[in-house]
């Protein structure tokens, strides 16, 4: 089977190279072809021996994704994007923009398996982890599609990215570094619904991302009966990895709190969220929960905006997230459940 070329890291590329009989500059050269000039083939890369372009299609191959689906708003310019997969698998992306540019929601697994009640993307069930090229492919793809400049990136999309670590953290170096994308980890998100463990792990690497965090109740109960992963890590040590977080890295967390009507939106939770985090360094961003019709759960906007001042009033910073592209669903999960079932 041929090597993921686009999934290399330049150091990692340099070793390649060199077991090829090759001298270490030719790998930043190839490498500059896959992240710059984002080349489908090594045909296209000019300034490299026809010798080695035909030793790297011996051994590598260009992963590459095509575009399925593609929804576009009439409303705020959002594209949601259905990505099929060289193994016949389906992902998504969201392409917003925004007053301070272009910003992609990507996915990082193909499906998921942590169960979220209020979440389309666990519905469609998990098959695999994706590859780095197939997340950085997602930012290749909507760039060149779109011809926008994509500014930041949300992995928030349909995966849990912290349960794909490891392939997650190779993406976040490539998209970063200076020859490819060069894009600043500042303005990336990466959302977890709590896998306290990879927490303390990322919080290692200081990326200098914001870490964004699934709260959704402000007890173990209630977060229980909408988060399953909250049976393995209650609140209390999920606020203690977070405070962690912050203070190994210096970065504000976001915890991101989707609003259901009648389920946690009463002056009881909003009482329990300010206890729970007045005094953290953190923002809280409400979102009017996602209708899907697996699920009862509602949204009122009404409701969201007394239970937003009841929080502001008590202390916290809040946000209550814009809805983009409403008129294509564009929260992620929906299109591709739709596809494939």
């Amino acid at each position: 089977m041929k090597k993921d070329i686009l999934s290399y890291s330049l150091e990692e590329l340099v070793t390649e190279t060199e077991q090829l009989g090759e001298k270490s500059f030719r790998a930043k050269q190839i490498y500059e072809w896959l992240h710059t000039k984002k080349v489908h083939s090594f045909d296209q890369m000019s300034n490299i021996s026809s010798a080695l372009r035909t030793k790297l299609d011996e051994y590598y191959c260009i992963n590459s994704i095509k575009i399925v689906r593609k929804l576009e708003s009439t409303i705020d310019n959002t594209v949601k994007y259905l990505y099929g997969l060289s193994d016949g698998n389906h992902i998504e992306s969201v392409l917003m923009e925004y007053k301070h540019g272009n910003s992609l929601c990507i996915s990082t697994q193909v499906g998921c398996k942590m169960g979220c009640r209020f979440c389309a993307s666990t519905i469609a069930g998990y098959k695999r982890d994706l590859l780095p090229s197939e997340m950085l492919l997602q930012v290749y793809m909507a760039e060149e599609d779109s011809g926008r400049h994509i500014d930041s990136i949300v992995l928030m999309g349909i995966g849990e990215p912290l349960d794909n670590f490891d392939n997650v953290v190779k993406f976040l170096q490539i998209i970063s570094f200076e020859t490819g994308k060069n894009l600043s980890l500042r303005h990336v998100s990466l959302s977890t619904c709590g896998l306290v463990p990879k927490i303390y792990e990322l919080a290692e690497y200081r990326f200098g991302l914001t870490l964004s965090v699934s709260l959704h109740a402000c007890n173990d109960k209630k977060r229980s009966e909408i988060m399953p992963v909250n049976d393995r890590y209650h609140i209390d040590e999920l606020m203690k990895a977070c405070r962690d977080y912050i203070n190994k890295t210096g970065r504000r967390i976001s915890f991101e709190y989707a609003v259901i009507k009648g389920v946690n939106d009463t002056r009881s939770d909003a009482d329990g969220l300010i206890r729970l985090l007045k005094g953290m360094n953190c923002h809280l961003n409400l979102i009017p929960v996602n209708e899907i019709k697996e699920r009862d759960y509602k949204a009122d906007r009404a409701a969201l905006r007394t239970f937003a001042d009841a929080l502001e009033k008590g202390g916290l910073n809040v946000t209550v997230r814009r809805t983009l592209g409403a008129d294509i669903d564009a929260a992620c999960g929906q299109l591709r459940r739709e596809y494939e079932f």
